[in-house]
């Protein structure tokens, strides 16, 4: 989604669009795919211009299908965030690189008199698919030794878990 600057009226303008996984991949082409699908991309922007500065401020809404992380089961997932970004031409001679802090994260430029928001809708929705994903959060995963699903069956697999670095000490015997 390409916002061209000059063309944003004086009272700002509403975007509202709707993306699907497809286009998710081919952003990303030339990447490692995650272990994820993106469904349903809901966005929903409104865009206002002072001078050369734009201000946009949105949300983001999609449905990913992953595994959860201990038993392996497919699951859909809501996410969803919200968005400010502050978007300023590049000032003359900008080619130094600086650290960026807590404020800078909300800042960027654009080229031009065009703004590019598909990076920006991107790298929204990664930073709410989570790292660890759980069907729910009593979920007890998979049994380690037979791999049964410990939420639907028991097993009789014995579980000790012994640290080969403290083996010494259960030969320890301790008089009373």
């Amino acid at each position: 989604m390409k916002i061209n600057v000059s063309k944003i009226p004086e009272g700002g303008m509403i975007l509202k669009f709707e993306r699907n996984g497809e286009w998710f991949r081919e952003n990303l082409a030339g990447t490692t795919p995650g272990d994820f699908e993106l469904d349903r991309i809901g966005i929903d922007c409104t865009a206002r211009r002072m001078k050369e500065n734009v201000f946009i401020e949105g949300s983001v809404t999609a449905a990913v299908d992953m595994s959860c992380c201990r038993c392996l089961k497919m699951i859909r997932l809501p996410i969803g965030s919200s968005f400010k970004y502050t978007f300023t031409p590049p000032p003359p001679g900008s080619k130094v690189e600086t650290e960026l802090n807590a404020a800078d994260l909300e800042f960027s430029y654009y080229e031009g008199d065009v703004i590019d928001l598909d990076m920006v809708i991107i790298e929204q929705i990664i930073l709410q698919i989570p790292m660890k994903p759980l069907c729910a959060e009593s979920c007890r995963g998979l049994c380690p030794h037979c791999g049964i699903d410990m939420n639907t069956a028991s097993c009789n697999c014995r579980v000790e878990v012994l640290d080969e670095r403290l083996a010494a000490l259960k030969q320890l015997k301790i008089q009373h």
